[in-house]
């Protein structure tokens, strides 16, 4: 994003070249200007995201003009230039609220580099505002994080689909949140003051799963001493949700299809009809029609659960939720782990916005809860999002099945940005960090070096040995 830079300084020939600097460098939009008096009514007038000051000025110093800005804007940026420069000063600029101070002669890579670090501090923080107001939007509404052109599609869809009657099937990979959509699809209907009832039928066994549905009457087997209502007597008059309903059994399956169909089943050991009043919302990351297929899974069942299908996108295909997501968690987080900690920095996002999640929103949440627990600093950071192996994982290797089946265009611009963070992974591992040498080992200008760690989200800080940074 580019930002809005003010550039203060009584010599003609230093605003020249720092605004060629600044536009052609790095790309962003420069306004000068000789007077320190008519800077501060501009200043006053119009938004700047970074200020940069010369110390020395006639009529107002640098320094001065720092001390006005502030007062007006306590959060803006400054950076103070100066030919006179001495530890005194620096301290003094630093302490009044300056962002950094650069001395002349200056080298172009440095003022680029510093204006690029105020600019992305400042978009994090923007960012990390944003989403905060866009989840307070969003935790009125439900439960489903995102704004992308799936999830607002398939949130008309929800609330399309919830006040009806209608079954509905939700498909999708594991961990993309198909709960989540049932628990919508509920609380948007007209049972929503009635119970949400789930069945995990994955995770009850074969032998109990019918009793556990139906209930069962006293002395239907051995341990049944008393009458058992089941769930589906709890879910009457509400929803029943069927979660991993490719891994039903084929008796099950049959009994099920009766109560869809009919709404009538039998508890287990009784020969007593019963009725209820159900809606029924089932989830599998089957694909049912190929167990059809093999005859694993009823057809007739099939149909009767797909009468609306809402198919869950994996966390690959949506990736411009991943920051909402992310800030979603470390909210969540931070709270439960009572952690200080504002945000995750612009680079953290980046990085994560490149990774290929194939446990979808859960592998993410589980990167956000990692992160928070070992987080030691203010915002969350790469170095508290990676697991200690994944610098070294062989990320190139075969293209997966989701990067293969893009368009081809699409798929290797995926695949070439897998290739640029391994192969600047090793240059800057094998530096230290070291972007320079980094750089004249690979064969590369350093300012090409630079472009491509910003396209795939590389700092050259988190290269360096601890030692190193310490110091």
């Amino acid at each position: 994003m580019k930002g809005n830079i003010l550039i203060v300084d009584d010599e003609r020939d230093m605003l020249v070249l720092l605004s060629r600097i600044i536009e052609e460098d790095i790309g962003h939009n420069v306004t000068t200007e000789s007077s320190p008096e008519k800077a501060l009514a501009l200043f006053e007038k119009d938004h700047f995201d970074l200020v940069i000051l010369d110390m020395k000025m006639p009529g107002m110093s640098g320094l001065g003009l720092l001390k006005k800005m502030k007062a007006a804007l306590p959060d803006v940026s400054v950076i103070i230039i100066t030919a006179y420069a001495t530890i005194d000063t620096a301290v003094e600029a630093i302490r009044e609220g300056a962002f950094d101070y650069i001395t002349k002669p200056f080298q172009r890579e440095r003022i680029v580099l510093t204006v690029e670090k105020v600019i992305k501090w400042r978009n994090m923080v923007s960012e990390n505002i944003a989403l905060r107001q866009e989840l307070g939007k969003r935790d009125g509404i439900s439960s489903i994080i995102g704004s992308s052109g799936v999830i607002n599609k398939l949130i008309d869809d929800i609330s399309q689909v919830a006040p009806t009657t209608a079954t509905v099937l939700v498909t999708g990979e594991s961990g993309t949140g198909k709960e989540l959509v049932a628990r919508a699809l509920h609380q948007l209907s007209l049972r929503r003051s009635r119970s949400l009832v789930t069945v995990n039928c994955t995770a009850i066994s074969e032998n109990v799963i019918e009793s556990e549905l139906f209930g069962h009457i006293k002395g239907a087997f051995t341990g049944a001493w008393k009458d058992k209502k089941g769930l589906v007597s709890l879910a009457d008059g509400g929803t029943l949700f069927l979660d991993e309903i490719g891994d039903l059994n084929p008796s099950m399956q049959t009994k099920l299809l009766r109560l869809i169909q009919e709404g009538e089943y039998k508890p287990v050991g009784s020969t007593q009809t019963q009725r209820a009043d159900i809606r029924f919302i089932a989830a599998t990351n089957h694909n049912l029609e190929s167990d059809i297929q093999k005859g694993t899974f009823r057809e007739d069942l099939f149909y009767r659960l797909n009468v609306v299908r809402l198919e869950m996108p994996s966390l690959n295909e949506r990736r411009e939720d991943i920051p909402l997501l992310a800030h979603h968690f470390l909210k969540k987080y931070t709270l439960l782990y009572q952690k200080n900690i504002n945000g995750i920095t612009s680079r953290a996002v980046t990085r994560l916005c490149a990774r290929e999640f194939s446990g979808n929103i859960r592998e993410l949440e589980n990167i956000i809860e990692r992160g928070v627990i070992f987080c030691r600093s203010e915002n969350l950071d790469t170095v508290d999002i990676l697991m200690k192996n994944e610098e070294h994982a062989n990320e190139l290797s075969i293209p997966d099945e989701e990067i293969l089946n893009r368009p081809f265009r699409e798929a290797r611009d995926a695949f070439m940005i897998r290739f640029f963070r391994q192969y600047i992974q090793a240059r800057l591992r094998d530096s230290n960090g070291n972007i320079s040498q980094a750089a004249e080992t690979a064969g590369i200008q350093r300012q090409y070096m630079h472009r491509l760690m910003k396209q795939v989200g590389l700092e050259a800080e988190d290269y360096k040995e601890k030692s190193t940074r310490e110091s």
